[in-house]
């Protein structure tokens, strides 16, 4: 075997590590340590100089073997080990040292900082002798995608892959596409009406012939690996047949069960037991609510609705079909949950008349409403004084402590509805600091302003029925600490509107679990990187956009959702894709058959052989977490890259100072 030559290349990344380190210090040290024939320090490893020291010192010193102290391997260890690959050394042959995150940011005191730093970069020299040369593994793509949500973002990211040729699966877990914004009446700043730029995109996708609608329908299991999922897809039963379905809507007119509270204009309106949830919808066939529908729930039903029905599309003997889909990449654009503000007690939300969601009021604000755009209270009167409270459910430790970002400017979009509607009716906007950070959005607060809303700077403490004065009796009292005037203030209110944050769906963990990534701390979708790769996942081919990974508004989710799309279409537009060869092996000869491995795989990349008797890898599957070569009692499966004795090394590297 050659002669083990090793250059370690330290990194001041600015002030980051070298803040705290003494980097000129340990690069001394190492330059002092077995089999290192070169030691070099440099302000910014990263950049092209510093790729460039890499690279010459491969090519004039002969150097084999390579340790990067620096940042996360998260961040650049593809950078460097691209580096090497240029300069004709097999790449798993570098190893990264994170001195930044696993050092200086976390270590206080200087020399122990320093001290810590070679400690770490000592377990990387101590390794890379045991270190082999690997090289990655080509698999077939399969160029279909499918997204998985069909709100602005699912829908923006289907029609930008469908623009380039591929096939492209939408799958929607409601009977329509559109998602919340096919439930907003006008959108921030510009007041477009969010139907007319909504339709024609649902329109298009509806009709686009490589794009293959799954409405009503959701993923129930994902299997396989990178550019080749296997994804099972549960069709939920309508109870109609789409194929001859033609919307006219005539089962609607018939249907006796009329007064099913409309998920759509939630709750507020009312839909008979077969419906279409909206003018607009697409698909635009009718669907049968199984819970609602007394034939279905075996009561006596004359079936008018299927009397009514000219095509004979009502079916009511339809069941759920299971399809099985095959796919090189996939979006998650599964959307976001208003939050419920029932647990915020002191506002009584659900106790009292008139105290409203966000989305409440967008659909009463909007002419396609159950009040037909009137803004009105229960009784139907008009409101002669509003208050919108602001960070409802947001920004808040006993809730979340995330800011929704688009709540200010939804609020001061509301305030202009109500004063365009009404003019003479008093608003107030009760907020804790005005977030108005896109483009266009100060203008539009600013125009807020003169319009005559009333900005009070505080968050509300109750909203109650209790009157204290005869201009309070009979109304809703908002009471709040106005932190600009220094004073408590009650406002009495006929509407009170709280503009809940954005939350999670509520089964994003679960469906986080089923595509084989995971959830954030408040418990949105996990990007590989927030700043590099913002719409990866862990799982490679898998991609994320819009809310689901964190609250945004509709041009920020747009954006995501384009380069969502671009990252999938990265992907499929090749016959094959390289994955990381540091994936487990388990040799025949000593495997027993005990099936652990098999149970413990969490990405169904190990299968028993019956014939054999014992169990195999399939190595485009392994994404290599090293779960079965921990779980096996007798030492069976092995894990390229991370081998008994390149661990021990390493150990002993980290403990010999």
């Amino acid at each position: 075997m050659p002669e083990d030559k090793i250059a370690v290349y330290f990194c001041h990344c600015g002030s980051n590590i070298a803040g705290k380190v003494d980097v000129e210090k340990v690069t001394a040290w190492a330059a002092e340590q077995p089999n290192v024939v070169v030691s070099r320090e440099y302000k910014y490893m990263c950049s092209d100089p510093g790729q460039d020291l890499i690279k010459e010192d491969i090519q004039k010193l002969g150097v084999n073997r390579v340790v990067v102290a620096a940042c996360s391997p998260t961040m650049h260890e593809p950078t460097f080990r691209k580096a090497a690959s240029d300069a004709g050394l097999n790449p798993y042959l570098l190893q990264m040292a994170n001195v930044r995150e696993h050092c200086s940011w976390v270590t206080e005191d200087k020399d122990e900082a320093t001290e810590k730093a070679k400690r770490i970069l000592n377990a990387q020299i101590h390794r890379l002798p045991f270190n082999e040369a690997l090289d990655p593994i080509e698999v077939p793509v399969n160029p279909a995608v499918m997204v998985v949500g069909g709100g602005i973002a699912g829908i923006e990211a289907a029609l930008k892959l469908s623009a380039t040729g591929k096939k492209v699966y939408l799958v929607e877990k409601q009977p329509s596409i559109g998602g919340h914004m096919a439930m907003f009446d006008k959108t921030f700043p510009t007041l477009d009406c969010a139907a007319c730029i909504l339709t024609p995109k649902m329109s298009a996708a509806g009709k686009d012939p490589n794009i293959e609608l799954l409405a009503y329908s959701e993923v129930e299991e994902v299997d396989g690996y990178v550019g080749n999922f296997k994804v099972k897809v549960r069709k939920k039963a309508r109870y109609v047949n789409t194929d001859t379905c033609t919307g006219c809507a005539a089962c609607l007119e018939a249907c006796v069960v009329r007064k099913v509270p409309s998920e759509f204009d939630q709750g507020l309106g009312k839909r008979t037991a077969i419906y279409i949830p909206f003018p607009q919808a697409v698909p635009l066939r009718a669907t049968i609510d199984a819970e609602k529908c007394l034939t279905l729930k075996g009561k006596k039903c004359k079936q008018p609705c299927t009397t009514a029905c000219g095509p004979q599309a009502i079916d009511f003997e339809q069941q759920d079909e299971v399809l099985d889909f095959e796919v090189g990449a996939i979006i998650m654009a599964t959307g976001f949950e208003l939050w419920d503000p029932t647990p915020e007690t002191r506002y009584s939300y659900g106790q009292l008349d008139n105290v409203i969601t966000s989305l409440e009021f967008e659909r009463i604000s909007n002419a396609s409403g159950p009040t037909g755009g009137h803004i009105v209270l229960k009784n139907g009167e008009a409101p002669k004084s509003v208050a919108i409270l602001h960070c409802v459910g947001s920004r808040d430790e006993n809730y979340q402590e995330h800011c929704s970002r688009v709540c200010c400017m939804y609020s001061l979009k509301f305030s202009h509805l109500i004063k365009e509607h009404l003019p003479e009716t008093e608003v107030y906007e009760l907020y804790i600091d005005m977030r108005a950070y896109g483009k266009g959005y100060e203008e539009f607060y600013k125009r807020l302003m003169d319009e005559g809303v009333h900005f009070v700077r505080g968050r509300a403490a109750e909203v109650s029925s209790v009157a204290l004065s005869p201009e309070e009796e009979g109304r809703l009292v908002v009471k709040v600490e106005d932190t600009l005037l220094g004073i408590v203030r009650r406002i009495p209110a006929d509407m009170v509107i709280l503009s809940s944050g954005l939350a999670p769906a509520k089964d994003a963990k679960s469906v986080a679990q089923t595509f084989g990534f995971g959830c954030s701390a408040n418990g949105f979708y996990l990007e590989r990187h927030p700043k590099l790769e913002p719409v990866s996942t862990v799982t490679d081919g898998i991609f994320i956009a819009g809310c689901c990974q964190y609250p945004k508004d509709i041009p920020d989710t747009v954006a995501q959702a384009g380069a969502a799309a671009a990252g999938a279409l990265a992907l499929v537009d090749n016959p094959t894709v390289k994955v990381e060869p540091t994936v487990s092996y388990i040799d025949p000869e000593k495997c027993c058959g005990c099936h652990i491995c098999v149970s413990v795989c969490p990405h169904t990349a190990i299968q028993y052989n019956e014939e054999k008797g014992v169990a195999e890898v399939i190595t485009a599957a392994c994404k290599g977490c090293g779960v079965c070569v921990a779980a096996c009692g007798s030492n069976v499966p092995q894990q390229a890259g991370y081998l008994d004795d390149q661990i021990f090394a390493e150990i002993e590297g980290a403990m010999a100072l």
